[in-house]
């Protein structure tokens, strides 16, 4: 069957899957919306909660980021990683046994203060907006190579189907989609490892293929690589000739350090997962949940630095130094007489994620370490040229400068979905892969979604807005705050419609400005809500407010209003900055704190009470 007859069969049978699941598991209540009922199996929950994880930043994006900077990108890998090991052993039993389901919730009743509650609603809409714009992104990229459409049509396709089974299921439809989706999205990254590692290496596990050897030579431009060399010794070798660094040496160390320990600080405080540990009956249920997502989360990330290696040797070997016409209409082999179709980078091309200047006039593609364009590059329209290529306005100059001077731009996002196709794997390879990448950018989108809806809903609504001033407790009935967090869907699918078709950066840049903030913004108060009797709303609020401004001002003034990196506090990059965010946070709210009085008494024994693991209860749902 053809490549395109496949993608169209593969997405619109799990887009079905997706579709009916929701109908099926639609919610009728608040706390099916909310927290799926709080009776999901602990296993169903962890595949739930991995698919929820790893987002199109894990799936689509973090072996193209890898794949370009080298260990310096192990950052991404050591933080996400370590940080949900955090949050899963030493905060997620306390969020349970508190009782409290959103952290706007659990802020504003630990510190007894709806200030304070509207404050953590102000984080986490910055937090999960940020995150969801990678999201909506990753769904546009995917569509625009897959449907061949332009990708902000991607982006309002995605935004449909989001809205169908997030509005209607809430996260009872969420979590079970989320089971599917686990599915097809470790099948389609596993399968095409699995091909790639036994193509470039002489082993079967993806994972051991990062230290395994090639099973192929390839010229570099410069020299031959031979076959049998060690797969990191060829790219070390390789893109150094080609004047990049080479791919095992670190870079900046204080920064790879601020990078890693912020991600990991902000997958602690990441609301849409901990919302996770309230779908289970149980706090041992949260525990054992917690478990069985670690190892499902195990499976793709101990394979994606392997992904990345063979993404970047498969790009060299395939590209440098080939007769564009020649390489896109299919008429090339290599050495050893095996297909050097080079028809996915016409497609790419189409796309706009990928971009040919033959600066130096011999029709050739030429791979190196300077910039092809002057900044990203800015296509003629959809004019092309007479070999067929399509027409940009910045290409640079020929330097002459007698190296190998780079033609060729590469988004990095494309990595993982255009590699199946440079590596020419079969077509029901390459079609399974886009359905993962759509199931990886659709499962976290929705429940970002969905902790957007409920934060105004619940929170925002029927916490604070619609609250009796006498009783405390909220005035909406469950009809009503139920429609009012459909609405707060709508809205929010909306806004991340317009932040996918407008992104602040690349996928895992983004979802990396997303963690500092998470970080900045709640690590410190909900660590120090646990573990600290003393810490009191003047604090908490202070703390807060603090570490959300200072990291998102850093972030804005950094990457979109032009500061100079000469200007970096300390030399931290925007992407690590969530880290002193999260230390400033912790000084000023400890702090103010100890400046002024104690929480109430019941505060302090409740405090107390949730350091206890026995006797906890189901999440409470006002």
């Amino acid at each position: 069957m053809e490549l395109q007859s496949l993608i169209y069969l593969f997405v619109g049978i799990s887009f079905t899957i997706y579709i009916g699941i929701a109908l099926w598991a639609k919610a009728g209540s608040t706390k099916e919306f909310y927290v799926a009922g709080g009776g999901v199996h602990p296993i169903a929950n962890g595949m739930a909660t991995a698919a929820d994880w790893m987002s199109a930043a894990s799936f689509i994006s973090l072996a193209g980021i890898i794949s370009f900077k080298g260990s310096d990108a192990g950052a991404y890998l050591m933080g996400w990683t370590g940080g949900y090991v955090l949050l899963a052993m030493l905060l997620a039993p306390y969020l349970r046994k508190f009782g409290k389901f959103t952290v706007p919730d659990f802020v504003g009743d630990r510190y007894y203060s709806d200030v304070a509650r509207v404050v953590a609603v102000i984080g986490v809409i910055f937090v999960s907006f940020t995150y969801v714009a990678g999201q909506m992104r990753g769904v546009g990229i995917v569509f625009s190579r897959f449907l061949q459409v332009d990708v902000n049509t991607g982006v309002l396709i995605g935004m449909a189907i989001v809205f169908f089974y997030s509005v209607l299921g809430g996260m009872k439809g969420i979590t079970y989609t989320q089971v599917a989706q686990y599915v097809v999205m470790i099948f389609a990254y596993m399968i095409p490892a699995i091909f790639l590692s036994l193509q470039v290496t002489d082993t079967f596990l993806p994972q051991l293929g990062l230290f395994a050897q090639t099973t192929f030579e390839f010229n570099d431009g410069i020299r031959v690589i031979p076959e049998g060399t060690y797969l990191l010794h060829a790219l070390d070798q390789s893109i150094a000739d080609l004047g990049f660094q080479e791919y095992t040496k670190p870079g900046n160390l204080w920064n790879m350090f601020m990078l890693t320990t912020a991600l990991m600080l902000g997958t602690a405080g990441l609301p849409h997962v901990i919302v996770r540990f309230f779908t289970v009956p149980t706090v041992k249920d949260a525990r054992v949940s917690a478990g069985w997502a670690l190892v499902f989360i195990a499976i793709m990330y101990t394979t994606i630095s392997s992904v990345a290696a063979f993404s970047r040797v498969n790009l060299i070997k395939n590209v440098q130094n080939v007769d564009y016409k020649a390489f896109v209409n299919g008429e090339l082999t290599h050495t050893d007489g095996s297909p050097n179709n080079g028809s996915w980078f016409k497609t790419w091309e189409q796309g706009g994620l990928l971009a040919w200047t033959d600066r130096n006039g011999d029709g050739k593609i030429q791979y190196a370490s300077d910039a092809a364009f002057n900044g990203k590059p800015a296509y003629d329209g959809h004019n092309y040229a007479e070999d067929g290529h399509r027409l940009t306005t910045n290409g640079k100059p020929a330097a002459n400068s007698g190296k190998i001077e780079n033609e060729l731009y590469v988004d990095r996002d494309i990595m993982v979905l255009a590699n199946p196709e440079i590596a020419n794997l079969p077509n029901w390879v390459i079609a399974f892969i886009a359905a993962g990448g759509l199931a990886a950018a659709l499962s976290t989108a929705a429940g970002l979604l969905l902790v957007i809806a409920s934060s105004i809903s619940h929170d925002l609504m029927g916490q604070v807005i619609f609250k009796d001033k006498e009783t405390g407790k909220s005035t909406l009935n469950e009809k009503s705050e139920l429609m009012w967090a459909r609405i707060a869907s709508v809205a929010a699918i909306c806004v991340a419609g317009y932040l996918g078709i407008n992104p602040p950066g690349f996928v895992a840049q983004v979802v990396a400005f997303a963690f500092g903030l998470a970080a900045a913004a709640f690590f410190p108060t909900i660590i120090l809500g646990v573990f600290d009797k003393r810490m009191n709303k003047e604090g908490a609020i202070a703390g807060i407010l603090t570490g959300l401004i200072f990291t998102f001002g850093y972030i804005i003034y950094f990457v979109f209003l032009g500061g100079d990196k000469a200007d970096y506090i300390m030399g931290i990059a925007p992407t690590g900055i969530g880290t002193l965010g999260t230390i400033l946070h912790l000084i000023v709210a400890f702090v103010v704190s100890r400046m002024t009085p104690e929480p109430p008494t019941h505060i302090q024994e409740l405090v107390e009470r949730i350091r206890i693991p026995s006797g906890a209860g189901e999440a409470i749902n006002h």
